[in-house]
């Protein structure tokens, strides 16, 4: 088969079409012909080694955490009728028996394990579930990691409820863009932040009801006048500056949700800002199979859509890399690649 291969960190032309073997299934696995794949900031950190992935890695990787496609193959004793099946892949492997944090043996596919940045790929049974019909494989395949990092966040973490306002910071991105469709699936108001203005109108058109954009404005004071009070749940991903004046706004009982922090550490944060304000703040990363099942129903039953950005071919995944890194995209997981199939090539 082919696949996109990195084989040391560097720029996006690292990243190289290479003709690689065909993985087989072993017990419990089933072999998917991916249709459409996703592209995450976790690829360009990996890709770049930067963040998390400074040390950079042993092996040569096949990057991709999102996918959706078709059942080539099943290991032994697996269900043979999966075969043909249209699906979608959780990359949340191995989390463990427990709903509240994941086990010691959790892994995101696409590092260590070979990713979806392939014409095939190995993956536990328990691992794809049903492609909501009402989607294309390229929708499919936007939703699996940015989806269920924003419906833990939202749902399992913060408890949104109808009626609350939340303020999602950074949109735009992959999580930020899901926690406010999810939010705003769930009847809450929500408001949020970004550095442009055509994101910030986008934003609207998706559901939100307002916005701030911290380049230009005073965003704190903004979204404050945008809710009597403060905002009674926050959905942050950046961090920093940003986490420690959402503290500040954030109305008095108020719950906070954090799933990153691209911008880095929070520095002169008032702790008492925290306490006083009686705040709860919830760390969260990822999600279990039980959040991915019922993530995936609010794209099937539930009527959700995601909004696809662009959509590359297979050979151009560093025009893909370099889109991403000039936050030129906006919504889910973004950038797409279409698997090189029989009638179809393109990244998305």
């Amino acid at each position: 088969m082919r696949a996109v291969v990195l084989r040391e960190p560097g720029p996006a032309e690292n990243l190289r079409l290479e003709d690689v073997p065909d993985p087989a299934p072993g017990a419990g696995e089933v072999v998917v012909r991916p249709k459409a794949a996703a592209l995450n900031h976790r690829d360009l950190w990996i890709r770049s080694g930067t963040g998390a992935y400074a040390g950079g890695f042993k092996q040569r990787v096949i990057l991709g955490s999102d996918g959706a496609g078709e059942v080539l193959s099943v290991g032994s004793g697996g269900d043979p009728a999966l075969v043909g099946r249209a699906v979608v892949i959780n990359p949340s492997l191995d989390w463990g028996d427990s709903e509240a944090a994941q086990g010691p043996d959790f892994r995101i596919l696409g590092l260590p394990d070979d990713g979806t940045y392939a014409e095939l790929i190995r993956v536990p049974a328990r691992n794809v579930h049903p492609k909501p019909g009402a989607l294309s494989f390229e929708e499919a395949a936007a939703i699996p990691l940015a989806g269920l990092t924003a419906y833990r966040a939202v749902v399992s973490r913060a408890r949104v409820q109808a009626g609350e306002t939340v303020l999602v910071t950074g949109i735009g991105g992959g999580v930020s863009t899901f926690a406010l469709q999810i939010a705003a699936h769930l009847g809450a108001r929500v408001l949020v932040t970004s550095g442009s203005d055509a994101k910030l109108a986008r934003a609207r058109e998706l559901g939100a009801a307002g916005g701030a954009n911290y380049k230009t404005q005073d965003w704190t004071r903004e979204i404050a006048a945008l809710c009597q009070g403060g905002p009674d749940v926050v959905i942050d991903s950046v961090g920093g500056d940003t986490f420690a004046k959402a503290v500040e706004i954030l109305k008095p009982g108020g719950r906070i949700a954090s799933y990153g922090a691209t911008t880095g550490p929070v520095k002169d944060f008032v702790l008492r800002n925290l306490f006083w304000k009686q705040a709860t703040v919830f760390g969260t990363t990822m999600g279990s199979p039980r959040e991915f099942a019922a993530m995936l129903q609010l794209y099937d039953q539930g009527g959700l859509r995601p909004v696809v950005d662009k959509v590359f071919p297979m050979a151009a995944t560093a025009a893909a890399h370099r889109r991403m890194e000039e936050a030129g995209q906006f919504w889910g997981s973004g950038l797409e690649i279409r698997h090189l199939v029989p009638g179809a090539a393109g990244w998305w």
